[in-house]
């Protein structure tokens, strides 16, 4: 449990504060639930920051805040589906954002900024250390308060903003409720998940029960589902216990798909996200669109473009030593890893920086390496043509190369309408043929997609992963990755402190790898990315050892142990800003082992091409 001083970085409020610009005003109808639902949640707050007062004061107990907190949060949740849809950033950055410092971008520079909103109350509120907060308590709570103010006085003079389909912002809640509200991220003190939940289904109930748009629709499947769902976490209510396989598979998917039915008019998302609205199981392999996160276009991709990226990915002739390929370091035989602590380079006996990542369901990010160096696919393969310890050579030299073949030139012709053999043409079959590499039917998929059965201990597994063991709430599901929802148009890092051995060897040092801390971003330099590293995907993780950015760990029991020590601080190192929690998991051998038999349903290499 850690707390941030705000310092001074406060006075730049009036930076923080968007302007609320509405496309245009919802009905009559919509707007009176919506302002109904802002109202009440503005006045839980005016409330909350009372009652962080008479805290600090001594005139209330910690249990009183805590209620008021809790007030507070229920209020919000009732009306989120609607806010943070229309007004994502502002939700994400200033009502609910994750507590962790974070960089805010002005021009070609950034500030580095505490975190604030109901996220980090809960955490702080809900702690030992709250009565030796107060002063910090009343700042955040001021600072929330002032947020939404700005954002309340707007939305009563401007209007709301307003999409085209009505149904996605209740749809994109589902995911929200299930990758962020169960698994704990959203409530990192209280764990007060089931109720949040709770609310969060009484507002979806409220919105389409008052609404005149939703009486064209048949409703009463939606809310047996709702009621149902609302009796249910009314009744499991411990975080530990708490069934996520079962609430998945009789609320949050019926309730998804039934939604889904309703709606025709245009996505509001096309642009945003990577999710595919047309979508009706988180576990299923159309969940996102691939062609979200390259500079290919759906219409442009077919067969031939794929087999033509599939030649280039494994030709060692394009390299400047003519001896490495795509597959040297990425092997379909191992789940398009190689394997090895870190992989070699172009010179016998050296090796590149880091150990290589799988490249089934690479494809899912908006940023690639374990830095998060590059914006895109296409930039991605980019940097290894260029890198000395790697391909070492140019997009020029590869053009060259590839003229003087007759093959190529032949299946340049069939990819393309142009038939040239350029750069860009060269990216996009190359990005054809990764971006392929992706499937949603391993064991567990088809589990949840009620396919097939797994066994007991991966279906405890998975619930440990998903609650006590706060795996969820880096590995987000269902991709498993750091792609954030409910949106997955960003990626995280995390400082987890990962060290040079596994910790029962002794001693316990951390890996002097910087990561995103040494990335040649310039524009995010920032002392909280020192030793920060890509989220990558659990997905298919049996096949992928050795593990880390370092490669240092052989096993999944060696990882799970880092992670039941709390990572590098809860052993001991010096962390100025890791953002795993130091706090240790108590997780059993058993609960362990169960993980990993959940990890282990995770494997599937269907899509090998």
């Amino acid at each position: 449990m850690r707390f941030y001083p705000l310092l001074i970085v406060i006075l730049l409020a009036g930076l923080a504060i968007m302007s609320f610009n509405p496309v245009y005003q919802g009905t009559e109808s919509e707007n009176t639930f919506v302002n109904k639902g802002l109202s009440d949640f503005k006045m839980k707050l005016e409330r909350l920051k009372s009652d962080a007062y008479r805290f600090s004061e001594d005139r209330i107990t910690i249990e009183d805040l805590r209620q008021s907190l809790s007030s507070t949060r229920n209020s919000f949740k009732e009306v989120e589906f609607y806010v943070a849809y229309h007004y994502p950033e502002f939700t994400k950055t200033h009502l609910n954002a994750a507590p962790l410092f974070h960089i805010e971008a002005a021009g070609t520079s950034s500030y580095t900024l505490p975190p604030e909103g109901l996220q980090v109350l809960d955490e702080l509120i809900f702690s030992e250390e709250a009565a030796d907060e107060k002063e910090q308590i009343k700042t955040i709570t001021d600072f929330l308060y002032n947020s939404y103010s700005a954002f309340y006085l707007s939305s009563v003079k401007n209007g709301l903003s307003q999409g085209n389909n009505k149904t996605l912002p209740l749809r994109i809640e589902l995911i929200r409720i299930y990758s962020l509200g169960v698994t704990g991220f959203d409530t990192p003190g209280s764990l007060n998940t089931s109720e949040e939940a709770k609310h969060a289904f009484l507002g979806m109930q409220k919105y389409i029960s008052d609404d005149p748009y939703f009486k064209n629709y048949n409703t009463q499947t939606a809310h047996q589902i709702m009621a149902g769902a609302v009796a249910y976490l009314s009744e499991h209510t411990d975080f530990e216990t708490f069934d996520r396989i079962g609430f998945y598979k009789k609320y949050i998917q019926p309730l998804y798909e039934e939604l889904g039915k309703w709606d025709g008019r245009p996505d509001d998302l096309k642009e945003f996200s990577g999710w595919n609205v047309n979508n009706k199981n988180l576990f299923s392999s159309d969940f996102l669109d691939p062609y979200f996160y390259t500079l290919l276009e759906s219409s442009e991709d077919h067969p031939a473009l794929r087999n033509l990226g599939k030649s280039i990915f494994y030709d060692q002739q394009l390299s400047s030593n003519e001896k490495m390929s795509c597959a040297t370091c990425h092997l379909p035989e191992n789940a398009f890893t190689d394997l090895k602590t870190k992989s070699p380079g172009n010179v016998e006996g050296k090796t590149v920086l880091r150990n290589s990542p799988s490249l089934y369901n690479a494809v899912f990010a908006k940023r690639f390496f374990y830095d998060l160096r590059a914006f895109y696919l296409e930039q991605q393969a980019e940097h290894v043509i260029y890198n000395q310890e790697e391909f070492n050579t140019s997009y020029e030299s590869i053009i060259q190369k590839l003229n003087t073949k007759p093959e190529y030139k032949k299946a340049f012709r069939t990819a393309f309408k142009d038939g040239k053999i350029s750069k860009e043409n060269f990216s996009k079959a190359l990005s054809s043929y990764v971006a392929s590499l992706y499937s949603f039917d391993s064991d567990f998929d088809r589990f949840m997609r009620n396919e097939k059965e797994i066994s007991d201990d991966a279906k405890k597994g998975f619930n440990l992963f998903m609650g006590k063991a706060n795996c969820a709430t880096c590995h987000f599901a269902p991709h498993f990755s750091g792609l954030v929802p409910p949106f997955f148009n960003e990626n995280e890092s995390e400082v987890l402190g990962v060290t040079t051995k596994p910790v029962t060897q002794l001693p316990v040092q951390l890996d002097g790898d910087m990561g995103r801390g040494n990335s040649p971003v310039k524009k995010e330099k920032s002392w909280i990315y020192d030793y920060s590293f890509k989220t990558v995907t659990v997905r298919n993780i049996a096949l992928t050892k050795p593990y880390f950015h370092n490669g240092a760990f052989s096993t999944l029991e060696e990882v799970l142990d880092f992670y039941n020590e709390g990572g590098g601080e809860g052993l001991g190192l010096k962390m100025k800003n890791q953002t795993l929690s130091p706090d240790k998991l108590n997780l059993t051998q058993t609960e362990i082992q169960q993980i990993i038999a959940f990890l282990n349903t995770l494997t599937d290499v269907s899509k090998a091409k």
